[in-house]
């Protein structure tokens, strides 16, 4: 049997908003090395100095803006739970009534998300639309569920990925801006002449100790952001991706300027924010994270949330 990865879920209860606390302190403690340590003095040097540091500043509070609204956006956007009562549009005939007979014809593997069989959730007592899955953390079945993020303190889901990969975009971005402007700052730290060091070693620290969590932060996320570039390009999701479908696409792969449209929607305008037109959402009902196309049913209509 394949090693779950995702049955110790339960687990992460208890981090619970810690590491929300823990994610605004790193925040806290980067903006005090390179704000109020490095650059911000510069801007009283005048000249070519003054001019390094506004540049720095400057693009280090656009892209911690844009981490900050990324990173709530997936915190507080509920990633799409199923509606009571939903049913699928069409239902089989000898399955009405009989919801039990359903659920054992569909069990819970998370291989069948790929099928088109009508699915029920033991756990939620109700049907599972297409790509959803049951969450033991949120307690409840999520649409085109990604992931149970810890950083985030809430699954990432149908509704909230756009912002989740946001983040990931604008952390990599802010972490790399950071690490690269202290690096000079950095390099002092192994000055061996101790005339040339004119900061206090309590500055020098911050300084070192920023720059490391930076850079990895940077590395690590990096990662992240270019696997979930390829999940996207594909169409699919962590949790499908684990599953190792026998086919060799997601089933509900209709091309990549399709796919990057399913997440991140038709307004190029909303493109790099944590944001949808209206337009959008009446249009794009698989925003909604209820309705998907599959390549199978690219001449079918979409049914309405």
């Amino acid at each position: 049997m394949a090693w779950n990865v995702f049955k110790f879920c339960t687990a992460l209860r208890a981090l619970g908003s810690i590491m929300i606390l823990f994610v605004i302190g790193i925040i806290g403690f980067t903006y005090y090395a390179l704000v109020l340590v490095n650059y911000g003095p510069s801007l009283l040097l005048g000249g070519l100095d003054s001019f390094i540091a506004l540049l720095v500043l400057a693009l280090f509070h656009f892209l911690l803006v844009m981490v900050l609204w990324s990173y709530f956006s997936v915190v507080v956007t509920d990633p799409g739970g199923v509606p009571p009562g939903w049913r699928p549009e069409l239902d089989i005939e000898k399955g009405d009534g009989n919801e039990a007979a359903i659920a054992e014809a569909s069990p819970l593997s998370v291989g069948d998300s790929s099928s088109h069989i009508v699915r029920h959730c033991r756990k939620c007592n109700q049907y599972k639309p297409p790509r959803s899955h049951h969450c033991s953390v949120c307690g409840r079945c999520i649409l085109k569920m990604d992931h149970h993020c810890v950083w985030v303190v809430n699954c990432v889901g149908a509704r909230n990925y756009k912002s989740f990969l946001l983040f990931l975009f604008y952390t990599f971005l802010e972490t790399t801006v950071v690490a690269v402007s202290l690096f000079p700052a950095f390099l002092v730290f192994f000055t061996d002449g101790d005339d040339e060091i004119t900061v206090s070693l309590g500055s020098l620290a911050a300084t070192f100790i920023a720059f490391i969590l930076n850079i990895a932060f940077a590395l690590s996320v990096l990662g992240f952001l270019i696997m979930h570039i390829m999940l996207v390009a594909r169409n699919t999701t962590t949790i499908e991706a684990y599953e190792k479908y026998t086919t060799p696409n997601s089933p509900y792969d209709l091309g990549r300027k399709a796919n990057f449209e399913q997440v991140f929607g038709r307004d190029k305008m909303y493109w790099l924010v944590p944001l949808y037109t209206e337009e959008d959402m009446k249009r794009l009902p698989t925003l909604g994270g209820l309705d998907f196309r599959s390549r199978l049913e690219e001449s079918e209509p979409l049914q309405s949330l």
